[in-house]
């Protein structure tokens, strides 16, 4: 007998429920619906599993329990307390409730996670007589409560820690942009290897990994040392391995990706980030300033997150972007850059006129992803012949629109009620470090940069 299929509730950044849509529909997931800052769908087990490794721009995939509404603390206890917990958890077990809160009546989140703890504790011990364990970090059972207003609900964390930490990263430079953020960035170019791809303020090597990781297919997820739902008491250990081990999606890429920084610092950390990723046959670091940047010999894009002014000092940022401006203007022409900024005087100071403007959010800023296409030869000779081209295949009946978005069309969450207050910013962890006897061998004991480095001294 099948399984029955259920909700699920894909968490994301401002700005990137589209392309997680997206996602989600080349994933098979169904009853696809959006929502601010996360996708809402549905799907059997292994869709759990699979939104957990293979999700680029999801920061966490959560499992709704149970949905009601509360007008006060001693609601959410009752209802919270009616839930058969013994299907989720065991009194040898331990849990922890992380709450978000946009209400008038629920002021205080830590208040909330308290009287869901009391909850289950109280529910427990009058059944049993013995009580879960309360742990915040590593859990054995992690839950969510989301209360907008009086509509509550409850969900299983089936993600653990922020999808985000993909587990290839040694360590970072100052405000390094979130792996989620970066992979987004680049799916909402359309870019997925046909070319070569150039960052040329490339930091630690985020966006160069996450586009390696996006041209050979390889799933995010595969660096990972757990997930918060292999400790569920349904667990599927040979459904799980199955998915894990199965890398018949990845594919060849022939092309190069191209990371610059003017940092000695930035340029060793990137070097460590890309080995450790197993990425280092295709991404090409150099340090290098942008002002040394020269015309690629081959089609290329850029795609890059230069400084703001806000959390990274420039001392004189307007310089830096009037340089950057001129540098496409004169070293990249034919081809099409992706930028993302704070400042629209920044963005002022590049001279070109951007073809698409994208709202995204960098943690709490709220920034604009920006094109560029720079053209050789004049724009007006350029559209003249693109014109041209157009009416040509109007009478030949072969032209097609065509269009780097998604043409299918998502729904809406009904009665969804957005706040400014909903903001939140995702900061970065500390560096995780795994130790243990507990660990899950990636691929039969091998992890995928070391799979990848036996694979070529076999071949050599």
């Amino acid at each position: 007998m099948s399984e029955q299929p259920f909700e699920m509730i894909a968490k994301t950044f401002q700005g990137l429920e589209e392309v997680l849509a997206g996602e989600l529909t080349a994933l098979g997931a169904n009853d696809i619906q959006l929502g601010r800052r996360m996708v809402s769908f549905s799907g059997d087990k292994e869709m759990l599993y699979k939104a957990n490794f293979y999700l680029r721009t999801a920061i966490r995939i959560l499992k709704p329990i149970k949905h009601f509404v509360a007008k006060n603390a001693d609601e959410v206890y009752e209802e919270i307390k009616s839930i058969q917990w013994e299907n989720y958890l065991d009194t040898d077990k331990t849990f922890a409730v992380d709450a978000v809160v946009f209400s008038e009546e629920f002021r205080h989140s830590k208040f909330v996670s308290y009287k869901v703890k009391d909850a289950i504790v109280d529910y427990f011990r009058e059944k049993t007589n013995k009580r879960p364990g309360v742990r915040v970090n590593k859990p054995d059972v992690l839950l969510n409560i989301h209360i907008a207003e009086t509509t509550c609900t409850l969900s299983l964390d089936s993600s653990g820690e922020s999808l985000h930490r993909r587990g290839y990263r040694q360590e970072a430079v100052e405000a390094p942009l979130n792996e989620v953020l970066a992979a987004g960035m680049i799916l909402m170019t359309g870019w997925k290897g046909e070319c070569d791809l150039i960052d040329p303020m490339c930091g630690s090597g985020t966006i160069p990994i996450e586009a390696a990781l996006i041209a050979r297919n390889i799933a995010p997820g595969v660096f990972r040392k757990e997930f918060a739902f292999e400790k569920w008491r349904d667990f599927d250990q040979d459904l799980f391995d199955k998915i894990y081990n199965d890398d018949s999606q990845e594919r060849d890429f022939k092309h190069k990706i191209y990371g610059y920084d003017n940092s000695p610092k930035a340029n060793e950390i990137a070097i460590h980030n890309v080995k450790a990723a197993g990425v280092s046959k295709d991404v090409v670091l150099k340090l290098q300033p942008f002002q040394q940047f020269e015309q690629p010999t081959e089609k290329s894009i850029i795609i890059t997150n230069p400084p703001y002014g806000e959390r990274i000092s420039t001392n004189d940022l307007l310089g830096l972007y009037s340089m950057i401006g001129e540098r496409l203007k004169h070293a990249f022409t034919g081809n099409s850059a992706w930028i993302l900024s704070y400042r629209d005087e920044c963005f002022d100071q590049i001279g070109l006129k951007a073809t698409t403007k994208v709202p995204l959010f960098n943690g709490a800023l709220e920034c604009q992803f920006r094109h560029y296409e720079i053209f050789d030869g004049k724009y007006k000779e350029f559209r003249a012949e693109g014109e041209e081209l157009n009416k040509d295949r109007k009478k030949t009946g072969s032209g097609k629109k065509t269009d780097t978005k998604d043409k299918r069309k998502f729904k809406t969450r009904e009665n969804e009620k957005f706040k400014n207050s909903e903001k939140k910013d995702f900061r970065p962890h500390e560096r995780k470090t795994f130790s243990g006897d507990k660990e899950r061998k990636p691929r039969s004991g091998e992890s995928y940069p070391e799979r990848k480095r036996r694979e070529a001294k076999h071949k050599e």
